[in-house]
């Protein structure tokens, strides 16, 4: 579909969901697909669903700062400021290769050649508000340096840049619970920076986005720290973990997808490893969280068998049964699809009309979401997590059985919502 077709989805009305205690947002990290993750907010606030909670890691944890840095009635419009900042103007050439028309069947050839050119202008000079070169990067090794002064690219700019866009006293005194993950370069454990025990600053945002060696280590409080995504790339279990016992909902937006295409040649390999080595956690993460919800209402059969005098007056029997009390958490997912002219380079070509078409994409699957209303009712506990995914629920035609067939999900694994966090 193009964005152009996109734009004319109806515009849903504003929705009013059930009584969750939670509602939560968790942001991959995907570098440039992160544009895909500001059009699923715009998608959440057309309809006026504000969330309790965001955890965020590398790109997910910037636009975090941008959502959680201004009022409700202005993230939509920080969010594209920064996305403007930071994408790719088109250059003399690239306006040139837009303009030839393309022979049929060849459209996507032309758009493989236009984003290889613009990431290739990534990595030459880098990214404006974002990052650019290090002149001594060549010699970086000859002498012993800090971890922050050895990197392909100078990340300084990025500062200025989210202080333009995030108020950070309003992340930190704000309605929102943040959290986002970096890694401990000195330990290698996984750090989740939050606002209810720390006084976030623009630096554990850019810390969480630290991937190296393309960009330098950031210091906070005399450790340093690169990206989260080196040890997991989705932070949903920090929100899950925090909100145990409650009733969540969790629009979980990823950028990485497990499924694609055999790879034909050694690019095709580097973009499905990247695909597999971002999103492979996800699905470990459900299938966890899945099964441990099982194990609680086994723990809770099994109590109902002693009695509630015993069962209340010992405290380990008062643990298990708050773990059997267990939580229902309802996971929406959303998940970047690749199209069909992307490369391996897809996560740095930063161009204007990618960006904008990512947007539009996170956009159309929020929005295809929410046309599902039974979707967002709260899971008995007895089932307790449940994910639902747009993408898995949209009918796919096998061509095999020709053209009217429609291959479907289970009906009843569509009606208990019963989809596993495999994508």
């Amino acid at each position: 579909m193009q964005p152009s077709q996109r734009n004319k989805l109806q515009q849903p009305n504003r929705v009013t969901l059930p009584s969750y205690d939670e509602i939560g947002l968790v942001l991959q990290g995907g570098g440039a697909l992160g544009a895909y993750q500001a059009g699923v907010y715009e998608g959440l606030a057309e309809v006026g669903v504000e969330p309790t909670r965001i955890s965020g890691i590398s790109i997910g944890a910037l636009n975090t700062a941008i959502i959680a840095g201004n009022a409700p009635a202005d993230r939509v419009e920080a969010l594209r400021g920064f996305w403007n900042t930071i994408s790719q103007k088109s250059d003399v050439l690239s306006q040139i290769g837009a303009r030839i028309p393309a022979w049929p069947g060849l459209e996507d050839a032309m758009r493989r050649w236009s984003g290889a050119w613009a990431a290739t202008r990534t990595l030459l000079e880098g990214q404006q508000g974002f990052f650019s070169p290090r002149m001594d990067a060549p010699f970086a090794g000859i002498n012993r340096k800090r971890p922050d002064q050895v990197s392909y690219y100078d990340t300084s700019a990025l500062r200025k840049t989210l202080l333009k866009y995030a108020d950070f006293r309003r992340v930190n005194d704000g309605n929102i619970h943040v959290s986002v993950g970096a890694v401990n370069v000195r330990t290698g454990n996984l750090v989740y920076f939050d606002n209810s025990t720390t006084r976030l600053a623009p630096e554990h945002f850019i810390a969480s986005g630290a991937l190296p060696p393309g960009f330098p280590a950031i210091e906070i409080d005399g450790e340093f720290y690169w990206d989260g995504g080196l040890v997991s790339n989705t932070p949903l279990t920090e929100i899950v973990r925090e909100c145990q016992h409650k009733n969540t909902l969790v629009f979980q937006v990823d950028l990485w997808s497990s499924r694609g295409k055999l790879p034909g040649n050694f690019l095709d390999i580097s973009e499905r490893t990247k695909d597999i080595q971002y999103s492979s956690r996800t699905r470990a993460i459900t299938a966890f969280m899945s099964q441990n919800q099982k194990y609680a209402q086994m723990i809770k059969a099994l109590l109902e068998h002693i009695p509630e005098e015993v069962r209340f007056a010992h405290p380990l029997l008062r643990e298990a049964q708050k773990t059997a009390d267990g939580s229902a958490v309802n996971v929406v997912h959303l998940i970047y699809k690749n199209k069909s002219f992307e490369g391996h380079y897809k996560d740095y070509e930063f161009s204007e009309s990618t960006m904008r078409e990512h947007w539009a994409s996170g956009l159309e699957d929020i929005r295809r979401s929410f046309g599902h209303p039974e979707w967002f009712e709260i899971p008995s506990r007895e089932i307790g997590f449940v994910t639902r995914d747009v993408h898995r629920f949209r009918p796919e035609v096998d061509e095999s059985a020709g053209p009217l067939r429609q291959v479907l999900p289970h009906p009843k694994r569509a009606r208990e919502g019963k989809l596993s966090g495999a994508k």
